[in-house]
Parts: structure tokens; C-alpha cells; sequence
């Protein structure tokens, strides 16, 4: 597995319709919005998105969720130090680094801070630095956002069984239609660094093209939020033909329909061509 030699750029287009694609826990979990209005969804989100679906492709990953958690342990200390070569590394933070990136994808793609107490000693404080960098996804125009007040209307404790205890009130909120567009790039300089593979960029595109499959929730049915496009720039060399912000600006997404009927077809996306840099599309799954 050769280490990554020419610098990438990508884009996803995804679509959502009566989902909520990242809730804001600052604001009663309704879908994130800009101040303009737009849709937001976080880096952090789409990395978690991300690294889901790299465990089920069969991936060891470092940073797992309490809800998709594969191996048992119930902390990322707990994990580490399960790594009989990961442990006796620890007074060397070059080499911590270095078996840290070969076990895990998810370090050697996004970084890692590591950064736990010791009993006796000083503990560990190692920072790895990833090429794979994502930045926020917002959507195309601005979204609507449908609140619904729901209702609890069942017995929580068995103490409880043979009187009707009182309803409890919540609220589900939801974006009506949105398209989003998520950019982002893998640095070959820190590729090099972390042990980032051509095998790793198949991987990360693979994950990109199927990113909500098993990634359905109460918030986000089965079919609501879709991958419509994946674009993947490779470059020729390890710094880039052209400037990240051209690469991505030679996409874009806007709306062309008159009476919207919210569906893609209310959209047209253009791709500008850039000479000697060739743009692979994907259809999403």
C-alpha cells in the first residue's frame, strides 16, 4: 500500500427532505441554520457519518459512538490502553503517533488529540494532525424548518400500571427540503505524515458515495437524506494544479425552478471543466 502522492479535492451534493440532518442541542435540537438562513450541517456530524461507515466496512476506528460501539470499550483511554504496542510507546510521541495512525483509519485520516492523566506519570499528550480536512456543509437556499409538538402517552415506571400517568410533551422539528453541498480536501504533506494510503482515499470516496446508509433514525428516516452527486478532483502533483477554492467553485448548485416542487429537479448543478484536471462523478447509493 503506497502512501498517498497526489493531492485530492471533493465534493458530495446530498438532499434532504423531511429530515432533521443535524440537530442543534443549543436550540431545542432544531436543524442547524445560519444566520442567513441557510442549513448547516457540522464538520464533526459528517465525520461521525464517516466513521460509521467505515467500521461497517470493516475498518478499526478510534473514535467510536456510544451507539455503534464494536469492540467493548467505554473510553477512548480504554481503548488506547487495550494496545499492548500503543502503551509501551507512550514517553515517545513520534512513535505513539506513528502506531496510533497504523491501527486506526480515523487517526491517520482526521488526526487525534491524545490526551489522558496518568496515575503516576506526566500521561500522554500527543497531537496527530490529519490530511483528510471536511468543512461544514450548507445548503444551496435557505431551508424551512417544520416543528411538531408530539406526545408520551405511556406508562415510563410499572408502578405506575393501572392509572394513566399525565402525557409528556416534546417536539420534533424538521427540514422541508434542503440540498447541501459538503467540500472538503486530503493534503498529501500530511498524508505522508500520518501513513495515509491510495487504499485509504478508495476508502474515504467509498464512504463519501454510500454516507447515510445505515444512518437512519427517528430524526432521519430511511430514504430522506440522499447522496445525489460525488465529485473527486485528483491532482497530478502533491500540492494541486489549482487552488482548493477554484477546485470548488468550479461546482456549482443552484436553484432554477420557478414553483418549487421540491425534489432535485428544482435544481441544476453545473461542473465548469479545468484544464488538465480531471473531476470523477459518482452517483451516490
Amino acid at each position: 500500500m503506497s502512501v498517498l502522492q497526489n493531492k485530492i479535492d471533493f465534493a458530495v451534493v446530498i438532499s434532504c427532505k423531511n429530515a432533521n440532518p443535524n440537530g442543534d442541542p443549543l436550540n431545542g435540537n432544531q436543524p442547524r441554520k445560519t444566520f442567513k438562513g441557510l442549513g448547516e450541517i457540522s464538520d464533526v456530524c459528517i465525520k461521525r457519518k464517516i466513521r460509521n461507515r467505515l467500521m461497517d466496512m470493516g475498518e478499526n476506528v478510534f473514535v467510536q459512538s456510544d451507539d455503534k460501539n464494536i469492540d467493548g470499550h467505554r473510553s477512548l483511554r480504554e481503548r488506547a490502553d487495550a494496545n499492548t504496542e500503543l502503551k509501551t510507546a507512550e514517553k515517545d510521541k513520534e512513535k505513539y503517533a506513528q502506531i496510533a495512525c497504523s491501527n486506526w483509519i480515523d487517526v491517520r485520516s482526521f488526526g487525534q488529540v491524545f490526551a489522558f492523566k496518568g496515575d503516576k506519570t506526566d500521561g500522554v499528550s500527543v497531537g496527530v494532525r490529519g490530511p483528510v480536512s471536511i468543512q461544514p456543509a450548507f445548503s444551496v437556499e435557505t431551508v424551512d424548518i417544520t416543528s411538531t409538538q408530539i406526545t408520551k402517552s405511556v406508562n415510563s415506571e410499572t408502578k405506575d400500571i393501572g392509572k394513566k400517568s399525565s402525557d409528556t410533551m416534546g417536539m420534533k422539528h424538521r427540514v422541508d427540503f434542503g440540498v447541501y453541498v459538503i467540500k472538503g480536501s486530503i493534503n498529501v504533506q500530511l498524508a505522508e505524515k500520518t501513513g495515509f494510503t491510495e487504499e485509504d482515499a478508495e476508502k474515504m470516496k467509498e464512504a463519501f458515495r454510500t454516507l447515510f446508509v445505515n444512518d437512519c433514525s427517528s430524526a432521519r428516516p430511511e430514504g430522506s437524506m440522499t447522496v445525489e452527486k460525488l465529485y473527486w478532483w485528483r491532482h497530478n502533483n502533491k500540492i494541486g494544479q489549482y487552488s482548493v477554492a477554484k477546485v470548488h467553485n468550479s461546482l456549482e448548485v443552484k436553484l432554477v425552478a420557478e414553483e418549487r416542487t421540491d425534489t432535485m429537479a428544482d435544481y441544476e448543478i453545473t461542473l465548469t471543466p479545468l484544464d488538465s484536471l480531471q473531476c470523477e462523478q459518482y452517483e451516490g447509493l
